[in-house]
């Protein structure tokens, strides 16, 4: 048994299928299954009940699980306290980030870091809320930028800044050249809302719901490329993140106006392990974040 068994297993207990499992951890099929079954022979028990669609983990095989999470989360912590006896702001560094904020805060923030801090080697990671949590809390990743929500308490959190949502709605909509719209008119309303998994979906609920608006049942999106696509075909009205409509004044179709009575927002933070060794290294990253976002934003 060695570290990258347990690394298989979590990864494996994370997708609950194989190929998912092996892309992951940048393996092939055949070796993921293969050191799984290893692993069952070393220990003697089995840990899958393996079916055609889909894996199923036994008792024995969930507990050895939490315990594998345990062990990988020590390793990390080993190898931080190592990283730390030499420069602070050297070698590699794990980032994971959520979908409806990596495709517009990246562009930013990557070159800022890389000449701030040009002895870190950056590694990205794009996934919805859970899975980075999941790979957070086992060491995959060093530290994670996402929308601070419940799940995130359990962890540092880091406040970056806060995003305003912003109602998008077709160039052609009676609402088209309102200044700014009172969330109170949203009364009765259908909105276009992402699928389950992205956290900004139960934020965007929550603020149309307590308006008297109302999800389109007909229709949910996997990006917010999807939504913005489909106001523009004049499919519905959403509410969308304000880093995600800098660049798109210019776009054909689409008009984003202010909300207020109140104004959705949300939190993007930078969050890491509690106890961390290199809670300084965070720190310090998620300050340059924070300095070169907030200009852009107006804040």
């Amino acid at each position: 048994m060695n570290i990258r068994d347990l690394e298989y297993l979590v990864a494996l207990a994370e997708h609950k299928h194989f190929r998912r499992a092996a892309d992951a951890c940048h393996v092939s099929q055949p070796t993921l299954s293969g050191q799984i079954r290893k692993l069952e022979d070393e220990l003697g028990i089995i840990l899958l009940e393996r079916t055609s669609r889909k894996v199923l983990f036994t008792q024995s095989g969930l507990l050895l699980v939490n315990q594998a999470k345990t062990v990988l989360r020590e390793v990390k912590l080993l190898k931080e306290m190592a990283s730390n006896q030499g420069k602070e702001m050297t070698g590699p560094l794990h980032i994971g980030v959520i979908p409806t904020v990596g495709p517009y805060l990246l562009p930013y923030i990557v070159p800022t870091l890389k000449q701030t801090f040009p002895d870190l080697e950056l590694f990205l990671y794009e996934a919805q809320t859970h899975q980075l949590l999941e790979q957070l809390e086992t060491g995959r990743l060093d530290c994670a930028i996402l929308a601070a929500v419940a799940e995130t308490e359990a962890f540092i959190e880091v406040p970056l800044f806060d995003e305003r949502m912003l109602l998008a709605i077709s160039d052609s909509h009676p609402w088209a050249n309102e200044d700014s719209i009172k969330m109170e008119k949203l009364k009765g309303c259908e909105m276009l809302m992402l699928d389950d998994g992205h956290c900004l979906r139960g934020q965007a609920l929550g603020y149309c719901f307590t308006a008297g608006a109302k999800e389109n049942q007909h229709f949910q999106a996997t990006s917010l490329e999807t939504l913005r696509n489909m106001v523009s075909a004049n499919a519905g009205m959403t509410l969308m993140p304000e880093l995600a409509v800098l660049n798109e004044g210019a776009r054909t179709g689409v008009k984003y106006i202010p909300c207020t009575a109140p104004e959705p927002a949300r939190t993007i933070a930078l969050i890491y392990r509690p106890g961390s060794p290199l809670r300084n290294r965070y720190e310090r990253i998620a300050t340059a974040v924070s300095h070169a976002i907030k200009p852009i934003l107006g804040a």
